[in-house]
């Protein structure tokens, strides 16, 4: 007769670790507002109000920050852009409050950056498009002079604003576009992520021989693929060299409406749940106040901030004791100003107390025509439905954690 070895007991598994562990950086200050050094995610976007429109892009950057935005973004194509910024800022100061603003600087953008760099607290330079790489028909290749020869070049034209920059303890985005490399690092990499991160180095060293550290890199591109190799690759490179500077993370031209959204939270998601990134950006072809609310859904996912309630709700199935999408959308409507809050709407009992244990209160079908409320795991009062919805109300004010809408 066969008989079984009896069970030999196991060694505990070590706990799973569940907290996301964010690579470490040096704090990069812009206006008020710190990226990087251990500080939270930063929520940033860009106006498309016209610079020179003052009254216009006044408004935009005040919606913008209302909402939540931390950073807001502006765009100088002239030197009448950057000097309308001037007027911008004190407008801004005068009829709401100052707001940590970036200056986006491209094509041959020296003169236009260093006024501008008066005005804002970080310029945002692109490296493919800062000098001005002239094509030369049937090239193959870049010799090592000729190479160097643009390298001295752009150390020539980034110093002065390296040096306007450091004096005035202010910050600069060296912001790679895998769409705008310049034309000696595709023949040198290729369209590949290294050519990304190479051109992010080249400025990166350049600013570190003038003793210049208030940087941030990004590495975008419109294919999530793409993005995610350019910034691990990022990562690596930095490691090696002893570079430790914040991360500003990005789906560029991600498009709009659903897909826009969930293509940047791939993207975004994905290098923030491996402890990649200090500041964000969604990029939606929508209303930039339209970004704002996906960049905080992508960090309360990852339990990064906490700056709405988090609802906990079943998919509902035959089991479910009332409408739970109405329940749901009822719940949401009236709780939705709260912060800081965990709330579960679960549609039957099975299912219910379990997986909502980690909520602060609960709204539970337990029999029909009935709603059962829990603090945490302790039900506290069973309640008619059609009371449901007011009771939770009155169960979080009780414990002192309402305020009105």
């Amino acid at each position: 007769m066969q008989t079984l070895e009896s069970p030999q007991p196991s060694t505990p598994a070590a706990p799973v670790d569940t907290v996301i562990h964010r690579r470490k950086t040096r704090p990069v200050p812009v206006g008020n507002i710190t990226i990087g050094g251990g500080y939270p995610v930063v929520v940033q976007s860009m106006i498309n109000e016209d610079t020179l429109d003052i009254t216009g892009s006044v408004a935009g950057i005040r919606r913008l920050h209302e909402i939540g935005c931390e950073i807001v973004r502006v765009t100088v194509p002239s030197m009448a852009h950057a000097k309308a910024l001037a007027e911008i800022k004190t407008q801004l100061a005068r009829t709401y409050r100052p707001v940590p603003l970036v200056a986006d600087v491209h094509h041959n953008g020296m003169k236009i950056a260093l006024e501008v760099a008066k005005h804002v607290d970080k310029v945002r330079i692109n490296p493919g498009l800062y000098v001005f790489e002239k094509p030369k028909a049937n090239r193959t290749e870049y010799t090592d002079g000729e190479f160097q020869e643009i390298g001295e070049k752009i150390r020539e034209t980034l110093e002065p604003l390296v040096i306007s920059l450091r004096e005035q303890g202010k910050a600069m985005r060296i912001g790679v576009n895998h769409g705008s490399l310049a034309e000696r690092m595709l023949f040198t990499y290729g369209d590949t992520p290294e050519g990304m991160v190479e051109s992010a180095l080249e400025f990166l060293r350049i600013c570190e021989s003038l003793d210049f550290r208030n940087l941030v890199i990004s590495l975008k591109a419109s294919r999530v693929p793409v993005m995610l190799a350019a910034y691990r690759l990022m990562v690596k490179r930095m490691d090696e060299l002893g570079m430790d500077y914040p991360l500003h993370l990005g789906v560029t031209e991600a498009g709009d409406g659903e897909y826009g959204r969930i293509k940047s939270t791939a993207g975004i998601g994905t290098l923030l749940a491996e402890g990649i990134g200090d500041t964000i950006r969604v990029s939606l072809t929508e209303a930039p106040e339209k970004e704002i609310p996906v960049c905080y859904s992508i960090l309360q996912a990852l339990g990064l901030r906490k700056t709405m309630v988090e609802y906990v709700a079943c998919p509902s199935c035959g089991r479910t004791l009332f409408n739970l999408e109405e329940v749901l959308h009822k719940v949401r409507e009236a709780t939705k100003h709260l912060t800081g809050l965990d709330i579960a709407v679960m549609g039957c009992i099975v299912n219910g107390p379990g997986e909502m244990a980690d909520a602060d209160y609960g709204y539970v079908g337990k029999q029909p025509g009935y709603i059962s409320l829990y603090r945490g795991r302790e039900e506290i009062k069973r309640v008619p439905e059609d009371q449901g919805v007011a009771e939770l109300i009155n169960l979080i004010k009780a414990d002192g954690r309402w305020v009105e809408p």
